[in-house]
Parts: C-alpha cells; structure tokens; sequence
C-alpha cells in the first residue's frame, strides 16, 4: 500500500488544452501560445496537448506538430502530447515526431474503434513505447474507446515497460483503481481523467490532475488537490463543493466536450473559435450557460476572500 502518491512529474494540475481556431476554421497557432500562457499563468502545471479536448482527430499531422513545437517552446512547464491514434503504425510515427518536437511525454490512448483484445491492446501500448525515449502515460476512457484497459493488463506494463510510467484515468471506477495502485509499483503514476473524481482518486493514490475544468479554475483545482495532500480533507471538500458546477458544465449529450470550454474561453476574451467538423459550433445557448457558471464561481471567490479578509 502506497502511503503517499509519488510525485507528479508533469505537475499537479495539468490542462487538457483546446486547440484555438481562427474563424474560418484554420489552426491559431498564435492563439494556441497565448492560451497556454494564460493557463500556465493562471495554476497550470503542465499542458496536455492534442488530446481528445484538443480536438486531435480533427487535425493533420503537420498540424500536431506544429501545436507541439510552438507551445512547448513557449511555456516554461512539461507538455504532454496526445500522439496515437487507433493504428499502431501511425501511433509509432507520431510518438518519433513528437519526441522531435521536443515534448516531455506522450499520452498514448486506448486504441479506439476496432475495439482490439487485451492482447493487441498491450501489444500495440508495447509498440509505442518502444518507438520513443520519452515517459508515456497511458490512457484509459472507455466511453470513447469502447474498450477498457484490464488491471492485469496495466500492471504488465507498469512492471515490464521502463517507460510506461503512469495512467490518465477516466474510467470511472475508483474501486478497480484502488486495487491497481496496490499492486502497480510504487514510482507508477495515477492522474485523474475526470474532474469530478479527482477528489475520490486522490483518496486512493493519484498523483494529480489531466483536466478540462482547470481552463477557468486551474487554481482551485491546485488548491483542493494541495489542501488533501497536506492533510486537509475538509478544506479540499470546500473548494471541490465549490467546483461541481464547473465539473458538469465540461461536457454532455447537447454539448459534448470541448465545446462547453470553447464557449468559457470565448467569454473570457481568451482564443479558442468554434470546434471543427463533426462536432461543430455549439448550441446557441451554450455562452450564456458558460457566463452563468463563471458568475456563480467568481461569486463564490469573492465571498470567500471577503471572509477571509474579515477573519483576519
């Protein structure tokens, strides 16, 4: 039993980042930089790019590596790159590109689709990791992949695979977590993949945070996670109680992600357009809804240092 997480070598608070477009569809590079600025400027950590909230299915290539060599050359905190898809050929040649780029890990994803078996899902898991020199973070997400990656599985290759060093975990059973982080060694890495359960899996061994939420609320979220790891629990409720309303507002059936955070990020005055083809511009209520859940959060914030003023 692991008594303390190990240490998060990508950070605590790490952003799974839009990708800005410009408004007749084309890649904002330039937004892109400024965007990741802010975020690390505003509690982020570290930066997760072309992941499934960036958009990588909706993107060239050329256009990842673009995305990874002008940000991670201008943000000062480890980015992580979303560089497989559900071929392995095609994974292995973006993991070597992004290692040129000059990324400091890679996000390797359940092979999504063709809904491989245990066997090909490690074999092809075994194949990227062997195509760099970088730590990969596998990632598991059932409700996209169709797929879920078997405990037997992780341990495997957490035990066997000196570069697999940790799961982005989405799978939504903090139970099954709680058993691999048993028996997975202890160096290996537990970042959650869903914001609402950030909380829950911190109680179980998980190292910190791949969010979509921390757009607007990185800090917070780096508090609550501080708060729990340095022995306060109640603290860590607070803020997490605070938060559930942004967590909700990430994603669902009429809005799926990334288009509620487009939508905050267009309220924010910060670069993001609209999601490209087959998602697509969000519903029109969608900006409204986003100025709703800032307002109510920003309340929260100024209530909170009103009384922390008054206490003092």
């Amino acid at each position: 039993m692991r008594e303390h997480p190990p240490p998060a070598r990508f950070g605590r608070v790490v952003t799974a980042m839009v990708t800005p477009f410009e408004e007749a569809g084309a890649l904002d590079l330039d937004g892109a930089v400024r965007l990741a600025r802010h975020l690390v400027a505003e509690g982020s950590d570290g930066l997760l790019l072309t992941g499934s909230t960036g958009e990588a299915s909706a993107l060239t290539d050329e256009e990842r590596v673009e995305l990874w060599r002008a940000v991670g050359g201008a943000v000062p905190v480890p980015v992580l790159a979303g560089a497989t898809s559900n071929d392995t050929a095609h994974s292995v040649e973006l993991v070597r590109r992004a290692e040129q780029a000059g990324v400091a890990g890679i996000l390797a994803v359940t092979p999504y689709y063709s809904r491989p078996s245990q066997s090909g899902i490690e074999a092809h898991f075994r194949a990227v990791a062997a195509a760099t020199t970088l730590p990969v973070v596998l990632y598991d997400i059932p409700v996209r992949t169709g797929r879920r990656i078997a405990r037997e599985t992780l341990l495997r290759l957490a035990a066997e695979v000196p570069n697999v060093v940790g799961l982005k975990d989405a799978a939504g059973d903090p139970a099954g977590t709680a058993r691999l982080l048993a028996e997975a060694p202890a160096t290996f890495e537990c970042y959650s993949g869903d914001d609402a359960l950030t909380l829950p899996l911190l109680s179980i061994g998980a190292s910190g945070l791949i969010g979509v939420a921390t757009h607007w609320c990185g800090r917070e979220c780096g508090e609550m996670i501080g708060r729990y790891l340095s022995g306060d629990v109640a603290g860590a409720r607070e803020v997490n109680a605070a938060l559930i309303e942004s967590f909700g507002f990430e994603t669902g059936d009429e809005a799926p992600n990334p288009q509620p955070t487009k939508a905050m990020l267009r309220v924010l005055g910060l670069p993001a357009g609209q999601c490209r083809l087959p998602l697509g511009p969000g519903p029109s209520w969608l900006e409204e809804r986003a100025e709703a859940v800032l307002g109510r959060l920003e309340a929260w914030r100024r209530d909170r240092a009103a009384a922390g003023a008054a206490a003092r």
